[in-house]
């Protein structure tokens, strides 16, 4: 029985782990393009990193806007296989009629319909794992359907550059759309089958929203997504300019070594899951408080270092420590949210935490053009700052174990921190 189980769920896991590698080789596709001069001359932008910086920012508002708004929809009326549908859909016909924008303008748009398209995605993989894992055994699937992210952003690099500088940047958006067209609906007709033991749990839109809104230590959660997403965001969206005008890596080099980083966080990533699976439930906020810290030292390496090679190590390391943080928020979601909303409490965390982190790439240009064009060191400091949040949230999280509530809280937040003890209390006891 077990067997057959395990048969069932984890097909649908690796199909989310390729429908996320797949999108997020459209999201880091600008972060290349923006080192193509034929792409920014034809729409304006050469040399100008605020612009430059707004394609990411303006993809990640819609994206943020979409994930918050929309989720609690998609939980209620569609569910995690047509949600995907939907979704799958709409980003592959928005990636293949970028190219074909008018100007800057349009473009933004395009990227700001593509944000909002990708939005729920997160939300529903969380979704499907709540729905087919009990709590005690989240965190490996979490881990692994996470992987997505690390291995979309290593392949996505070189896979992007090598389209770019081999063919043109205008080609490179439609086999980019094409190929999320070929993988990711066949991927969802075939393996993202029924519906688990959660999803009976659904209620309606608006309670659905509320209930998400309520979820037990929702602001602190919020702050640690934050910080996570703006150093991905940041990172992503410069570090090929950083490798081409600050360390003057090759064309050649730069795809090689800028994927380098994420494949780094894709093997500490899938220890962050293993780890959750094994340690008590208290024990959690440890990989936020190892991994920021982690992070932060190694940022700060990078932008001391001396030579282009000492850069690119310190560069690998830190993304290795902001990795072990990774599968830790959905798991904490999972933890924390009242029954059946649990996307809805996701989508409301990366929707808020892709809004507000989406003013990374755009923070970073003005501290780069502060610099002359080349002050990448102040934008890597602003890294290094997001860290310090994680830190401050993972130690306030180790030293306030959740059943630490007070006990003259009111009637529904008592209800959500009993939900919350008795999560946790069934995950020590595994």
């Amino acid at each position: 029985m077990r067997a057959t189980s395990a048969a069932r769920r984890w097909p649908g896991v690796l199909s989310l782990l390729v429908i996320v590698l797949i999108s997020y080789v459209d999201r880091v596709n600008v972060s290349v393009l923006v080192t193509d001069k034929a792409f920014t001359d034809h729409f304006g932008i050469t040399g100008d990193t605020v612009t430059q910086g707004a394609l990411t920012t303006l993809f990640l508002t819609g994206y943020g806007i979409a994930a918050f708004l929309l989720t609690p929809l998609y939980e209620t009326a569609l569910g995690v296989r047509r949600g995907l549908f939907v979704s799958v859909g709409l980003w592959a016909l928005l990636t293949l009629l970028s190219p074909y924008a008018s100007g800057a303008l349009v473009l933004v748009v395009c990227r700001a319909l593509l944000g909002a398209s990708e939005g729920p995605l997160f939300s529903l993989k969380t979704m499907y794992v709540r729905e087919h894992f009990p709590p005690e055994q989240a965190g490996k699937p979490n881990a692994v359907s996470s992987m997505g992210v690390s291995l979309g952003t290593a392949a996505g690099l070189p896979l992007v550059t090598y389209l770019v500088y081999t063919l043109d940047w205008h080609t490179s958006f439609l086999l980019l759309g094409l190929l999320n067209a070929a993988v990711g609906i066949p991927l969802v007709w075939l393996f993202i089958k029924g519906k688990g033991a959660g999803a009976g749990e659904r209620t309606s839109f608006g309670r659905t929203l509320r209930l998400a809104l309520r979820t037990p230590r929702l602001g602190v959660i919020l702050l640690i997504e934050i910080a996570t997403l703006a150093y991905l965001w940041g990172s992503t969206a410069w570090l090929p300019s950083y490798l081409l005008r600050e360390r003057h890596f090759s064309i050649a080099a730069m795809g090689a070594v800028s994927s380098l980083p994420f494949l780094m966080s894709l093997a500490s990533g899938f220890l962050g899951g293993w780890l959750l699976d094994r340690v008590p439930a208290r024990r959690l906020p440890v990989l936020f408080v190892a991994g920021s810290l982690g992070t932060a030292c190694c940022v700060v390496f990078v932008i001391g270092a001396d030579t282009a090679w000492a850069a690119a190590t310190g560069l690998i390391l830190a993304n290795g420590f902001w990795g072990l943080q990774g599968p830790a928020i959905p798991t904490l979601v999972q933890r924390c949210a009242p029954a059946g909303t649990v996307g809805s409490a996701y989508g409301t965390v990366n929707g808020v935490g892709n809004l507000v982190s989406a003013l990374m790439p755009t923070a970073m240009g003005w501290a780069i053009a502060l610099g002359g064009g080349n002050g990448f060191g102040a934008g890597f400091a602003l890294l290094a700052g997001t860290q310090l949040v994680t830190l401050a949230c993972g130690t306030w999280l180790l030293l306030r174990p959740a059943g630490a509530q007070p006990a003259s809280s009111s009637g529904s937040a008592s209800s959500d921190s009993t939900m919350e003890r008795s999560s946790l209390d069934s995950n020590r006891a595994s």
